[in-house]
């Protein structure tokens, strides 16, 4: 047996290689006997911007520079913190809370603003005996020893002194490499730190209790700091965040199993009420630089797909025996196209048993008559083989496929779920392990061998 792992939108060698290393480990452990490959497109049928990106709002050409030249991205506000909150949209009245999109709303919320918990701890202070603290200091009871720092100032020396390249002896480093997040952490551990929210709310955080919740928001604001750099090259799940935010805390002298009250409590209800459309609004020009692989190759197989298409077949039949096709997102709707078109002429591709789609959009495609290989509204030919398409709802990438295709046996839905928000959901899969044990189910079901 052999699995074909056809990777998706914007990558390119480097990610490539990295995340399809995690896959063939994954897949090696539950599948000792079998060949694990991979079919790299992304340099030879994947997108570029032909004149820098010169037809995006929002963008400006580097001075003295040609056509060719990529054109830098125009902060979307004077001041980049707190933009994602400008025109906050607000859901429909009378829909259910849910924990899960409750906390993704609210990391969410912290990606877009790191440092937004903070900001309302330093502004508005913690409860005491007397009503909301409103100035540093009040409270002190004017006996405190010379010499000793106060709670929240002891915190911020902690922070301080912790590094910015944890070593492999510290749990942390290799948890923040693995996650993808080991660029971006230095930048985020100084700018937290420097942030004249954490100073304010270090100076207003008099007592013990106050000082463990500090420590939450600090731990909290450079894990969102450090993704909001990585972006969808962060590999990490809601449960490795957690864990960053857990040993951050810890070593701050605090105790990240409980959220910060105070935050929590303003923010929580805040963060429920942020849509996608205002982030998307105010990171435009920073999005479209770094995303526009993604989007544009998605558009450019649209348009010429056929080479693609040939080069995965090729890749497909080269080995003979049954084939697992892995696809995500854009690799997931080329498999698709692929399979489909290959069944309707009645000869279906070599090998091909079992087709996984993660994260595709291939059914939202066929739902709107735009997958090349079906006309809208047309069933998967005889031939096709059996397809596993696994979505997270929290991905606005993925679909689901049962639905489109009414009453196809061939066609299995599983969701699962990474706890993150969009755009890191959508490399989270492969981090799951639900996602192998699925895949292992299947093949079972398959009875590949």
């Amino acid at each position: 047996m052999r699995f074909l792992f056809v990777h998706g939108t914007g990558v390119r060698r480097e990610r490539h290689d990295t995340l399809f290393t995690l896959v063939r480990e994954r897949l090696a452990a539950r599948f000792p006997g079998a060949a694990v490959d991979s079919c790299y497109w992304g340099d030879r049928f994947g997108a570029s911007l032909g004149a820098g990106g010169r037809s995006v709002p929002g963008l400006r050409p580097r001075p003295g520079t040609g056509p060719d030249t990529p054109a830098v991205p125009e902060a979307p506000y004077p001041d980049a913190q707190g933009a994602g909150a400008q025109g906050a949209g607000f859901p429909s009245p009378g829909l259910p809370a849910d924990p899960v999109d409750a906390e993704t709303a609210e990391w969410a919320l912290l990606v877009a603003d790191p440092l937004c918990e903070l900001r309302v701890l330093a502004e508005t202070g913690w409860e005491t005996g007397l009503g909301w603290d409103t100035e540093p200091g009040d409270g002190d009871d004017g006996f405190a020893m010379p010499g000793v720092q106060a709670a929240g100032a002891r915190v911020l020396a902690l922070l301080d002194g912790l590094p910015a390249r944890p070593g492999d002896g510290d749990e942390l480093g290799p948890l923040l490499r693995d996650t993808g997040l080991a660029d971006g952490y230095p930048a985020a551990l100084e700018s937290t730190a420097r942030s004249a929210e954490a100073r304010r709310a270090g100076e207003r955080a008099a007592e013990e209790p106050q000082a463990r919740e500090l420590a939450t928001n600090l731990a909290r604001a450079v894990t969102a700091a450090a993704l909001a750099a990585a972006g969808a090259e962060a590999y990490c799940t809601g449960a490795e965040r957690d864990r960053v935010v857990e040993l951050l805390t810890n070593r701050l002298g605090g105790d990240a199993r409980v959220p910060g009250a105070r935050a929590a409590a303003v923010l929580g209800r805040l963060a429920q009420r942020v849509t996608t459309q205002p982030l998307l609004n105010a990171w435009r020009g920073s999005l479209t630089v770094g995303a526009t692989p993604a989007l544009g190759d998605v558009l450019r197989y649209q348009a010429r797909g056929r080479g693609l298409r040939a080069f995965l077949h090729a890749e497909i039949a080269a080995v003979p025996g049954p084939a697992v096709l892995i696809g995500h997102s854009l690799g997931g709707i080329a498999l698709v196209d692929l399979l489909a078109l290959a069944a309707s002429r009645g000869e279906p591709v070599p090998g091909a048993e079992l087709l996984v789609t993660v994260g595709s959009q291939a059914p939202f495609l066929h739902e709107l008559g735009a997958l090349t290989a079906l006309a809208p509204g047309a069933k998967l030919p005889y031939g096709f083989p059996r397809w596993l398409n696994v979505y997270d709802r929290q991905d606005v990438l993925s679909y689901l496929a049962g639905p489109v295709f009414p009453g196809d046996t061939r066609v299995t839905d599983h969701e699962i779920t990474s706890r993150q928000p969009f755009p890191a959901c959508h490399s989270a899969y492969w981090k799951q392990d639900s996602l192998y044990e699925r895949i292992e189910q299947a093949v079972a079901e398959a009875e590949i061998g």
